[in-house]
Parts: structure tokens; sequence; C-alpha cells
């Protein structure tokens, strides 16, 4: 009865002659209500929602005969993309004589038979030995096999009409969001946003052979699901797996077992940390060695300091006089400089923001090379960078949650566990709250989980990569240990 008084107030809210009679207490006819709710439909106001079971198909009749009556017409929806070559608005409007055009909304591949592109014919009729032309890949491709789908069963078909949903077998240079039309009348169609995936983990293959094959596999499962991607991080050597959630990832897993039998474990990854100094160091390097004939002899004198940009690794300077370290062995000396910020001696991850100057050193008219001085200069930047107050940098996200107003403090309680620092807040329409916060990237690990879990899916979150910053003392003191264990 709550429910029908809802129903009854929708509907008289439609109008105002059904506003007066809705005060005076006369009742709607069915027929009134059906013509109120299909507006209040149309113009997006009201959701119907359908109770059912299907275990029996039990309500789907009701559920059919409520789209007809209360959805919009294929006939009264326009369907306008714009046409490539004269930039104006295209028409399809789902009319049988205009030129042919399909919407590609999905992609399913498929271990035994391979790639469907499900399409939704916007204008004309498609044949089996068409050759449509793909905008968004700059490809023509003849079509194979057209079907309708009932589940993953196809039926082949000889056309498709404008308004049909139909599948196409191994489409080539073909992906979700392109649209397919003839090279004559290039149309786009508006592509469809997705949601950027922010959860990652680690990957390994269980068994070591199977790399290659994982990776085809992930690839065809790339092409399903566009929420799905890896990334290879060669810096830590590790492959990652980004997804919308720890669940979507352990899927995932799951589908690579189940359908292309190679199976993967999900890790904790590493994190990409950087090395930088505090103070300043003074150095003598000299690197001397004979043995028989020509021997080898580099000798450099080098301050250090912070530089104060941690964008570039570092920053180069000469200061010598007098010729004590000829000018042709410089490049020699900034060559073991870009040695050496490959990978810090303090736990081995890359160097930022360090600036060296060459100020002095020796040379020997015969033994010295290029090779001595760039291995002086080695010498060097490990011995000035460990006296110079070396500390890691990790990485920091800038992160904004939306959530429910009645779990704010919660939310913000938990990104002070994670050492978050909360920026500000924002309140938003529908009774929520922006959260903006600071928040090391090692904070972010299992975090869709959490904030799933705390708001009861309401949370939602996004972040960005910000900058470096110092890591405190016993983080530090933590990756060091960490990193010498797998050294």
């Amino acid at each position: 009865e709550i429910y029908r008084d809802k129903l009854l107030e929708a509907v008289a809210e439609t109008s105002e002659a059904f506003m007066e009679r809705y005060f005076e207490g006369d009742e709607f006819s069915v027929e009134e209500i059906r013509s109120a709710m299909r507006t209040e439909v149309m113009d997006g106001d009201i959701v119907p929602v359908a109770m059912g079971s299907n275990i029996q198909a039990q309500g789907v009749a009701n559920l059919l005969s409520d789209i007809v009556r209360f959805f919009p017409s294929p006939d009264s929806r326009s369907c306008a993309g714009i046409n490539r070559k004269t930039n104006e608005i295209f028409e399809g409007n789902y009319d049988f004589a205009k030129a042919k055009s399909a919407y590609v909304f999905k992609t399913m591949v498929d271990p035994f038979i391979g790639k469907y592109s499900f399409v939704k014919v916007c204008s004309g009729v498609l044949k089996g030995d068409d050759t449509l032309y793909n905008g968004d890949s700059d490809a023509e491709a003849k079509l194979g096999k057209i079907y309708t789908m009932v589940g993953n069963k196809p039926t082949e078909v000889s056309e498709l009409f404008a308004g049909d949903i139909g599948a196409i077998a191994k489409l080539a240079n073909t992906k979700t969001g392109d649209t397919l039309s003839t090279k004559n009348t290039p149309v786009m169609y508006g592509k469809t946003e997705y949601s950027k995936p922010y959860t990652y983990m680690k990957y390994v293959c269980n068994n070591k052979g199977d790399e290659d094959k994982v990776s085809q596999a992930l690839q065809k499962m790339m092409a399903e699901d566009v929420t799905l991607k890896t990334v290879n991080d060669s810096e830590n050597r590790q492959t990652l797996l980004y997804g919308m959630g720890d669940q979507h990832l352990e899927i995932t897993a799951s589908k690579l077992a189940a359908r292309y039998k190679c199976e993967i474990r999900l890790e904790t990854p590493k994190v990409a940390f950087r090395e930088t100094i505090k103070k300043k160091s003074d150095v003598d390097s000299k690197y001397k060695k004979q043995s028989g004939g020509h021997g080898q002899y580099g000798h450099v004198k080098m301050r250090f300091e912070a530089s104060g940009d941690l964008e570039t690794p570092y920053v180069f300077e000469e200061e010598v006089v007098g010729g004590a370290v000829p000018k042709n062995y410089f490049p020699a000396v900034e060559k073991g400089l870009q040695e050496a910020v490959v990978k810090g001696p303090l736990a081995g991850y890359p160097v930022v923001g360090v600036k060296a100057v060459l100020y002095d050193g020796s040379y020997h008219p015969v033994d010295s090379s290029e090779m001595a001085f760039k291995t002086a200069t080695v010498q060097a930047f490990k011995k000035g960078f460990m006296e110079a107050s070396p500390v890691l940098l990790e990485p920091i996200a800038s992160l904004t949650v939306t959530i429910p107003d009645d779990y704010t403090g919660d939310i913000m309680g938990d990104l002070n566990k994670r050492r978050g620092r909360v920026l500000g807040m924002n309140p938003v329409s529908g009774g929520r709250q922006e959260i903006v916060a600071d928040i090391p990237m090692t904070g972010l690990f299992g975090y869709c989980t959490v904030l799933r879990s705390m708001t009861g899916g309401r949370g939602v979150y996004s972040y960005e990569f910000a900058r470096y910053e110092q890591a405190p003392s016993d983080v530090q003191e933590a990756e060091i240990a960490k990193r010498a264990k797998e050294e």
C-alpha cells in the first residue's frame, strides 16, 4: 500500500490536472497510471523495478510487457553519430534505407571458436559478404559469418537489420567501442566511458614455461573486458594486473585456469621507491690498475649535494681548472654518473635529485682512458652518496574518496591508519562527501576491498601519482632490510 501511494504521487506529478485530482481523492484508471508511468520513464524521472525468478521464467512475461508499455520505442529514439568525411551529424535512427553502420558494444573470445564482435546495427542492413570500414583502426574488413546469439549459442543468419543485435565472427582490427560503416559514409558513434581500473597486483605464473601462454590468454581476456589491463614494470621486474577490485582480479585468475588451463598467483606488488641525498659530501676517488703493458688510471675529485629537482636523476657540472682532468674525459665522467644512478647504493632503487660537480683530479698521459675515468666516477658516486645522508623516497598518490555522509568518520580514521593526510572535504549531491587526501602508494594496497566493506559498496575512489616524498625512518629501515635479503 505504501508503494502504491508513492506510485500515485509520481503519477500526479506528471500534470497539474492529475495533481488536482489526486488532492481531491479521485482514483486514476489503469490506463492513466500506465500513460503517466511511460512519461516518467521516458523522461528518466523514475526507474521501474521488476521482480521475478529465472528458475521457471516467472515474471519474464510481465517484464517484456512492461518494456513494451513503458519504455521508448526504437522508432521514436534517435541514433546519431558523426560523418568522419564531412564532419556533419549522421542520423542513423535505425533506418533500413540509410548507409550501413553498426556499433561494437561487446567482444567475446572463445578459446575454441574464436572471437565474436557483438554489434548493434544502427542503420542499413548488414550482410555476410559486406566489406565494412572501421574508422577507429582505419582498416577495412570483409565480414564472414554473422549470427544472432542466445546466451553463448550462435545462430547463423544471412542479414542483420537496423535495430538488430548480432555478432560477427573473427572480425580483425576491431575492438569494443569501435564503429563499423562504409568507406563512402564513414560514421563514428559516441564511445562508452568505462571506469578506470585502479586495483593492481603482481602476477606470477605457477609454471615457469607458461609466461607466453598466460600473456596471450590475458590479451584475449582484455579484448573482452576493457576494465582489465596489464603493465610490464621493468624497473621492479614484475608484471602487474589491473582491475576493478581484488575480486575482479581473483575471478580473472580463476578464468585463466578454467578456460586457458594456465595458472597464476597474485602477490603484493613491489613499490617503485627512489633514492636521494639530503646533505653534501666531498670525495676523492682514484682508479689505478697495472698489469703489464698499459695500465688504467683515472682520478676524480667530486662534490655531491641535493639538486632540488626530483624529476631528474642528476645534474652534472664541471669546475676543473688548469687541465687537471682533460676535457675529453668529461663525457666519460658523466657516463659513470649515468650508470651509477640506475641502481642506488642505499637499497638498489633509481637515484633522483643529485647534483655532481667535478672540480679536480689527475690523469696519466699513457694509462688514462675513458673506462678508467668512468670507473673512478662510479666509485666516487657510491662513496659520496652514502656520505651525504641518503634517504628513500616513497611515491605519494593524490586520492579522492566519495562516500555517504554517515561513513565520513570511519573512512578518515582508516586513511590515518594508512598514513594518509586528509587535505579537505567537499559536500556533493545526494548526501555524500568527497574526501581529498595524500597517501603513500603502499597504503592503497587492498583499499578497494576495505572501502567496499566499510561503506556497503557505496563508496568510490580514484587516485593518481602526485610526487615522491621522504619515507619515514621505520619504512626506510624495513625496505632496506628487505632489499638486502633479496640481493
